[in-house]
């Protein structure tokens, strides 16, 4: 009942929420769309699977953030879409110069 509502101490807790929105960044890719969708998934997939070991799911969902970070940095989304060229929503920014007339 106390994360039914909304107050600074449950939406901004180290414990409930903000661990697992960096997880699931760290383990999708940060700057797409696609990343955190990918991350979501695979988090309450690995949820569900380790729920019998206990709190010894963090310790898992903790070593597999660091594999993800050591040999995809961009995350597995980045991985993909690396090797692909694949988008599923193909909108980002890009600077453009202009040339300068002298």
């Amino acid at each position: 009942m106390q994360n039914g509502r909304v107050s600074p101490d449950s939406a901004f807790s180290v414990i409930d929420w903000t661990a697992y929105v960096i997880f699931i960044v760290v383990i999708g890719g940060i700057g797409t769309i696609e990343g955190p969708i990918i991350g979501v998934i695979i988090f309450f997939l690995l949820q569900s699977l380790l729920a019998d070991l206990g709190t010894w799911y963090l310790m898992v969902l903790g070593f597999l953030g660091i594999l993800v970070m050591l040999f995809a940095p961009r995350g597995l989304w980045g991985l993909i879409s690396g090797r692909t060229g694949f988008a599923l929503f193909p909108i980002q920014r890009r600077l453009k110069l202009k040339e300068r007339e002298d």
